[in-house]
């Protein structure tokens, strides 16, 4: 499930669009394959037609009920949650029922770190800090996908963006930086994988447009 883009502003476009990591899972899942085993143990070491038997059954059913209950309701949670990366803001939205949002402009953010432990540096997920100027501060974002490439993908936006911003919030060149210049710096983001071959597209129409 992707981004509504109608909840975008104009001119604006996607550089990243992310669900939370498949780590997201594991502990429901554990605990769902621990319940199971439990279950198919039970089956084994109790003796057959004994109240013993039934009663551990019924125990084993309904923990393997509650954690397929709990990985539908993180399943649901998931689909829900994006962690948004456009031209013009960082966003985050979250929630079934209730939702939550937060909204941070690229002119605004003063610095991203991001942290891994050693499982999610195997796995590949990890937190990002961001920090910003305004009433907000700090806002730390878990369970986000190779933390270290998104964190690259905001600093270049940002790039962009101070290159080039427009009273529209599109991308319009300023005063004293010709295109050649811009279009570097555009393939070279393209290059280090701060850019998507889309984006790269997208900024380079607006870039020679008159």
């Amino acid at each position: 499930m992707v981004y509504p883009r109608r909840l975008l502003n104009d001119h604006e476009t996607v550089a990243v669009d992310l669900h939370p990591h498949w780590w997201y899972f594991a502990a429901p899942t554990f605990a769902l394959i621990v319940a199971i085993g439990l279950g198919i143990a039970t089956l084994i070491v109790t003796e057959v037609d004994t109240s013993a038997r039934v009663a551990a059954g019924w125990l084993a059913l309904g923990a393997i009920v509650l954690s397929a209950l709990w990985v539908v309701i993180r399943y649901g949670r998931w689909s829900s949650t994006h962690f948004v990366i456009t031209n013009q803001r960082i966003i985050f939205r979250s929630g079934l029922v209730t939702k939550t949002g937060i909204e941070i402009p690229l002119e605004r953010v003063n610095t991203v770190h991001f942290r891994q432990g050693i499982m999610e540096r195997m796995v590949g997920a990890g937190d990002l800090l961001i920090e910003s100027g305004g009433e907000s501060g700090q806002q730390r974002f878990t369970d986000i996908s190779q933390p270290d490439r998104v964190q690259r993908a905001i600093h270049g936006q940002m790039d962009i963006r101070r290159g080039r911003a427009g009273p529209t919030g599109g991308l319009e060149q300023t005063a004293g930086v010709d295109v050649a210049t811009q279009l570097e710096k555009l393939e070279g983001m393209l290059d280090r994988g701060t850019l998507t071959p889309e984006e790269f597209g997208v900024q380079k129409r607006r870039l020679l447009e008159p």
